[in-house]
Order: structure tokens, then C-alpha cells, then sequence
């Protein structure tokens, strides 16, 4: 089983970093999965689980992991890092696998991360965890480094729906939106890059929340249902499907790319003009 496992980026997130430090211990100790598992009392599933990055060991299982591998701290310092990443836990599995797709496909109530400025995307957490501003700068820099996908040579297709209300909430004011407004149509100008816009007088199938697709190298998709405070990774195929379906809908009732593009230019001339305003 060891074998068939593909290597694991460590830097998309601190799971994977521990999953592959793992990994290697283990190789190192001349055990298989199995042997290991059999070493803490758990399946040799449960350790591919934590290699793969999927499902983080409790601190009772690192512990044990530790003494099995004689890991002297490494395997505990990197459980801990964990604890206090600047992505909550339901996130770090689907920046994981964003970070392999080879096309995004996403609808949101707001910018999406991956065409977000640092003021948008700091104003948006802000308002969204109001009582945690010493991790604000830190999911800031995180959300920033998952854009760099889009400056790499193999770069993902990203196609984006915007809500029409993206565009009209002032989110941190009319500064922040002429910047944010602005880079979403400099991005538009890249080759893979696709960005429509739903109008308000559209009923849709997507109005009760987000949707986010995936499509992997391999062909296959997962869809990414994200709430103020959660979310959740589908990954069986056949909920996939339908939730595939529902954002080709939202594409046919958006509006073409050119006129999603006419649209943001006229926001951004409304926050110009206000700007100009209260200059």
C-alpha cells in the first residue's frame, strides 16, 4: 500500500508536512504500514489516513507514534503546529487538494480567496472572527499564498461566479473595493483565468450558500460547501455530480464574461466617484 501512495506536497499544509514526516520515520524504521499500526494499536488504514494528510492522529496517537519511531519531538512539534495553524482543520484537506487541482470552480458570496487583495481578504476575517485578531495577519499570509498557484507555469483554469452583491458591499470602503475591483480585472486579462457575474434579479440554485469544485489531474472532482464557521469536502461522486450540475446552471444564468467584466468596471467607477466624493 506504501508503494502506491503519491508523495505529498508538505508545503500546501501542516497535516501533510506531518504526514510526511511520518512517512519517513517509518520508511527509515524498515516498518510497514501494518507493522507500524500493530506498534500503536491502531490499523495500518488509520496510519496511511495520517500520511496522506487526511485525518490528523489525536495527541494520545502522536505520543505513541513518537515513542515507536523514536521521532525525539519531531512528530509532537509538528502535531502542535498544527493546532495552532492559521487554517481552521476543515480547510486544511481542501487547500490540500486545491492545490493539485488542475481547474477551480467556485461561487461565493464573497471575493473568492484566490482573486482576494490583502486589504479585502484582512477585512473579511476581520468581520468573520471578530474575536481572534491575533490570527487575522497569519490567515491573511495564508490566503495570500494559496494565489501563487496562479503565477506558476501550469497554472489552474479558475473560473469564478461573482453574486452581484460582491460587488456592491462595500466591504472596508470605497478604497478597499476600487483595489479589489481592480484586481479581479487584472487577473481577468490571464488566459486561464474566467470571472462572471450572477445578477440580483436571477433566481439561481446556489442562493442558500458556496460552491466550490475541484477538478483533479487524475479527472476526478470534489466539491467544497463552506459556511460562516464550517465547512465541508464531498468527495463521493455522485453528490459531486449533482453539485457539478448546479454550477453549470449558474453559469448559463450569469452574466457573459464580458458583461460580468462591464459590470465590475461600473462598481469601480461608483467607489471612484465616492472616493472623489469624500476626498
Amino acid at each position: 500500500m506504501a508503494g502506491a501512495m503519491k508523495d505529498l506536497d508538505p508545503s500546501t499544509s501542516v497535516a501533510a508536512l506531518l504526514g510526511t514526516k511520518l512517512r519517513k520515520l517509518r520508511t527509515r524504521a524498515g516498518l510497514t504500514q501494518r507493522e507500524l499500526g500493530k506498534k500503536v494499536y491502531v490499523s495500518h488504514n488509520r496510519i496511511a489516513q495520517i500520511e496522506l494528510g487526511t485525518d490528523p492522529p489525536s495527541e494520545q496517537l502522536i505520543q505513541a507514534l513518537e515513542i515507536a519511531l523514536d521521532a525525539q519531538g519531531d512528530l509532537m512539534d509538528i502535531w502542535l503546529l498544527m493546532r495552532c495553524s492559521p487554517l481552521p482543520q476543515w480547510v486544511e484537506r481542501y487547500v490540500q487538494l486545491e492545490s493539485e487541482a488542475v481547474r477551480v470552480c467556485t461561487y461565493t458570496g464573497i471575493v473568492p480567496g484566490m482573486l482576494q487583495t490583502e486589504l479585502y481578504a484582512r477585512e473579511v476575517l476581520r468581520l468573520g472572527r471578530p474575536a481572534t485578531t491575533d490570527l487575522w495577519s497569519e490567515r491573511v499570509q495564508a490566503r495570500l499564498r494559496r494565489q501563487a498557484r496562479l503565477d506558476e507555469r501550469e497554472a489552474p483554469v479558475l473560473w469564478s461566479i461573482l453574486d452581484e452583491t460582491v460587488l456592491r458591499r462595500p466591504v472596508g470602503g470605497p478604497a478597499v473595493m476600487c483595489e479589489q475591483l481592480g484586481h479581479i480585472l487584472a487577473m481577468a486579462e490571464r488566459p486561464k483565468v474566467y470571472v462572471q457575474v450572477m445578477p440580483l434579479c436571477h433566481v439561481h440554485p446556489a442562493m442558500s450558500g458556496s460552491v466550490e469544485l475541484l477538478t483533479l489531474g487524475d479527472g476526478s472532482r470534489v466539491a467544497y460547501l463552506e459556511g460562516h464557521d464550517s465547512g465541508v469536502l464531498v468527495e463521493d461522486s455522485n453528490p459531486v455530480a449533482e453539485y457539478a450540475l448546479t454550477y453549470d446552471l449558474l453559469r448559463a444564468q450569469a452574466l457573459p464574461v464580458e458583461e460580468s467584466l462591464d459590470a465590475i468596471r461600473e462598481a469601480m467607477r461608483g467607489y471612484s466617484c465616492e472616493l472623489v466624493r469624500s476626498g
